[in-house]
């Protein structure tokens, strides 16, 4: 009996030809992810595939690729396109060939530590520029203090590019004042796709995935930047995330709420976790307030209370316990899901590890867990009716 012909599809060899040049150019950590970027941009602009078919040496043009919500907070796929440029930036050449692997890095503080020096009215607003930077909240203070050591303050004119779509990656920026155009080249065309309005960072893809830029960024008017080198953010900032991510891997995927998420979604909650310790009785969230982020229990216990706003200004009406929370399980979503302030407060049993997602990393990456939160909010009701009879308190 023969056996069945096994045609190979017309364009199959070059693909994953494509595909294997660019591994072995860019040498990334995750092949499955990187293959999920690769392929992804491929199929949003097929004009890549040229690119790749080349081994990525025609430097004649800029290459096309990029999505529509490019951001500094998002975690999208970077462009592949290469063109070396030169500007007063002194940009870097075939960064790309320089993969960084921080598993490969040994812990030692053999590298010299960079340091601009700084007035205390300089370090005062590069602090307040860098308090809602999620690549710094999973930091500890003196890797903190080592990051704001190592930038330097950059000062920009009207329509002056900070960086160029194409380029290698050489640093890291966050924004103390200006506005800032996000623009791509898309068939030729520059289109600006979306701006940064004096806050936020910029930069860290081409240094995280070794890729190129993603998009010019443009002033559109006089501001003020902080620019962090890319040795420096390797060492600090790339490096603390594996760590992280080796830490909280096996954790998050034993977290019911997230085993729902591809394997990729869960690896970004990873990158963008913050955690904070909690000594017996410290208040972790107050009722009331305005929610900023969401929280997991790593480990101990947290105690959840409320007071009845049906029973407000009567004596009776002192906080009363609603449930606990142990390990894997969360808490501070009913908030950010319904967008309205604190329905309770929220205190640690014993000594707690809690971790945090903030609520802009909250809407962009737990999307497809909102609807089972909803659900949890029948359950909220029904605990409120029995302890007051009513769940007016979650509806106000």
């Amino acid at each position: 009996m023969s056996k069945p012909s096994v045609e190979i599809p017309v364009g199959l060899r070059e693909l994953l030809q494509g595909y294997t040049v660019e591994v072995l150019r860019c040498r990334p950590p995750n092949l499955v992810e990187f293959a999920i970027q690769h392929f992804t941009r491929l199929r949003e602009n097929p004009q890549n595939d040229n690119v790749v078919k080349a081994s990525s040496l025609r430097w004649g043009r800029k290459g096309v690729a990029f999505d529509d919500e490019i951001q500094s907070n998002n975690d999208e796929d970077a462009d592949e396109a290469l063109l070396p440029s030169s500007n007063k930036y002194s940009r870097r050449v075939s960064v790309c060939a320089e993969a960084y692997n921080p598993d490969d890095d040994e812990d030692d503080d053999t590298e010299p530590r960079v340091v601009h020096p700084k007035t205390d009215e300089q370090r005062r607003r590069l602090q307040d520029a860098c308090r809602d930077i999620l690549l710094f909240k999973t930091l500890e203070q003196d890797q903190f203090s080592e990051v704001l050591d190592g930038m330097f303050e950059v000062l920009v004119k009207p329509q002056e590019h900070i960086i160029d779509q194409g380029d290698d990656g050489d640093n890291f920026y966050v924004i103390e004042r200006g506005v800032y155009d996000i623009v791509v080249q898309k068939d030729g065309v520059g289109l600006c796709v979306g701006k940064y309005d004096n806050r936020g960072s910029f930069g860290e893809l081409a240094l995280m995935y070794n890729t190129p830029r993603a998009a010019t960024i443009i002033a559109t008017q006089a501001g003020a930047l902080w620019g962090l080198d890319r040795a420096t953010f390797h060492r600090l900032i790339v490096k603390n995330n594996a760590k992280k991510r080796r830490m909280y891997e096996a954790f998050i995927e034993c977290v019911p709420l997230l085993k729902s998420l591809e394997l990729s979604e869960r690896m970004k909650i990873v990158d963008v976790l913050g955690h904070r310790e909690f000594e017996d009785g410290m208040r972790i969230i107050m009722q009331g307030e305005m929610a900023d982020c969401f929280y997991i229990v790593e480990s101990g216990f947290v105690k959840i209370m409320i007071k009845s706003k049906t029973k407000a200004g009567q004596q009776d009406n002192s906080e009363v316990e609603i449930t606990q929370c142990s390990r894997g399980q969360y808490f501070g979503e009913l908030a950010l899901v319904t967008n309205k302030p604190r329905a309770a407060s929220v205190y640690a049993v014993g000594r707690t590890k809690c971790l945090m997602i903030d609520v802009q990393a909250f809407e962009r990456l737990l999307g497809p867990c909102k609807e089972i939160m909803k659900r949890n909010i029948t359950n909220y009701e029904d605990q409120l009716v029995a302890l007051f009879g009513s769940s007016v308190d979650l509806k106000h």
